[in-house]
């Protein structure tokens, strides 16, 4: 089959553009971006991140979103969410094969004093305006509710030490091995009392002879994994912590940092803690704790993995964005947006068209061509949801929402069975028969997983 490349230009970032056939092209082949000074970048990002329905309308989720909490995510921020959820646990549980997963409760004791109270506040309210209790009363009843309020927690730390001596009889005592887990943490912030934030966290149980190769280990194997979806890899690096940025309790630290255009943001924390963690979860009971380093009984050294995952999508997002210029048919010159998000992280792979006017006969075939899509586990754009807007405006929509292919249904796919199919790219359309559009996108799909 025919390979299909588009060469431009670039400002300063080399970006992979890929071809029909499901392969990526090499980065000599380049593209014209607009300079820096034409437009806010970060602005422009979130204005497309609420038209591309992957925020929710909203100055408060805006600025949630570009400082790494949750926020509430349309559809599309939802599926680019749970996408890069996927990516990092298959990474976490291939990269080696004593890793279990585990999930443990939001709220609960706080053994480390780190945690955020959880008031009742109706309760609370009622104390507060109840005339029948005078002040000592009041204050008493404040005192009673603080004492039986939960604990939310701050990080998934504690609730895999908590669970450590449980696991132990899975590994027969063996080290190393970890415990994974995604999940919500509550962030002390200023703007917001219960700030939320989207954690993956590992915590590996080593041998203290070896925690720091370990922690050398795990910071390159991640740095690796920051890069592979990224369009301009050199965004994503990472750093020793000084001394003075030490988390308490640690002896050594590395960020993976992604370098916004407002400075450096940290999106993966890597702690060596010693022993010290797992002795004050586990207090009073060490022989329970211990593990066999070769012959010899130990407690074991504990790294910490941490990744925020909400500003791991903002990163993403600002990596992929791309303003490029492009002449109309009226040698016009505009600008395009489009978001380059990797292959696996796109939330959308294909977009369905059939532009104005459709007849019933093309809703059928569109309706048919979906549903299809759906059964093989491809993200599909129903075409049905726009049907007045021209194949120009529909591509300049996709292209923003970052979606890989659209494919248009005519009236030339009714009688011959073909249709054009239009690369996010490099915008080069190719005819392709309705009967092989199914397997080009699963063959591509597992070209991009395989890089």
């Amino acid at each position: 089959m025919k390979r299909f490349r588009i060469c431009c230009e670039t400002r300063s970032i080399r970006v992979p553009c890929r071809d029909f056939v499901g392969q990526y092209i090499p980065n000599r082949y380049k593209t014209t971006v607009c300079p820096n000074d034409e437009s806010d970048p970060t602005r422009m990002l979130l204005e497309l991140c609420v038209d591309g329905y992957y925020v929710a309308p909203g100055q408060v989720h805006t600025d949630l979103f570009q400082r790494g909490l949750c926020c509430n995510y349309g559809p599309l921020g939802v599926e680019l969410k749970k996408n890069l959820l996927e990516q990092w646990w298959s990474s976490i549980k291939r990269s080696r094969t004593q890793v279990f997963g585990i999930s443990t409760l939001t709220t609960g004791d706080d053994k480390s004093g780190e945690g955020n109270p959880s008031l009742d506040v109706e309760r609370l309210n009622q104390f507060l305006d109840a005339d029948e209790f005078n002040k000592a009363q009041r204050t008493q009843r404040i005192l009673m509710l603080l004492r039986q309020s939960t604990s939310l927690r701050t990080n998934l730390l504690q609730g895999a030490l908590e669970q450590y001596i449980s696991w132990l009889e899975l590994v027969n005592r063996r080290l190393p091995f970890g415990l994974a887990e995604t999940g919500l943490s509550f962030q002390p912030d200023g703007s917001a009392s219960r700030a939320e934030a989207t954690h993956a966290s590992l915590v590996w149980f080593c041998s203290p002879r070896s925690s720091s190769q370990w922690l050398d280990h795990w910071a390159r194997l991640r740095l690796q994994w920051w890069r592979k979806f990224a369009l301009a890899p050199s965004e994503f690096s990472s750093r020793d912590v000084q001394v003075d940025e030490l988390q308490e309790g640690a002896s050594r630290g590395v960020k993976i940092v992604y370098s916004f255009p407002w400075g450096q943001e940290t999106l993966e924390n890597l702690w060596s803690l010693g022993d010290s963690e797992l002795l004050q979860t586990h207090a009073g009971v060490r022989a329970k704790i211990q593990c066999f380093d070769g012959q010899k009984l130990v407690v074991p050294h504990v790294i910490s993995v941490v990744s925020n995952m909400d500003r791991s999508m903002m990163a993403y997002m600002h990596n992929s964005l791309q303003l490029m210029k492009k002449h109309d048919g009226k040698q016009k010159l505009y600008r395009r947006k489009v978001l380059k998000l990797h292959p696996v992280l796109a939330p959308v792979k294909v977009a369905l068209d059939m532009g104005r006017g459709a007849t019933l006969e093309q809703r059928q075939v569109c309706d048919g061509l979906l549903q299809e899509f759906l059964e093989a586990g491809i993200a599909a754009w129903p075409g049905s949801i726009d049907i007045t807007s021209s194949v120009e405006k529909l591509n300049t929509k996709y292209d923003e929402m970052g979606v890989l292919f659209t494919m248009v249904i005519d009236e030339n796919t009714l009688e011959s069975g073909l249709l054009q199919v239009r690369s996010r790219d490099t915008t080069i359309r190719e005819s392709k028969h309705i009967s092989e559009v199914k397997g080009f996108l699963l063959r591509y799909m597992r070209a991009a997983h395989n890089m």
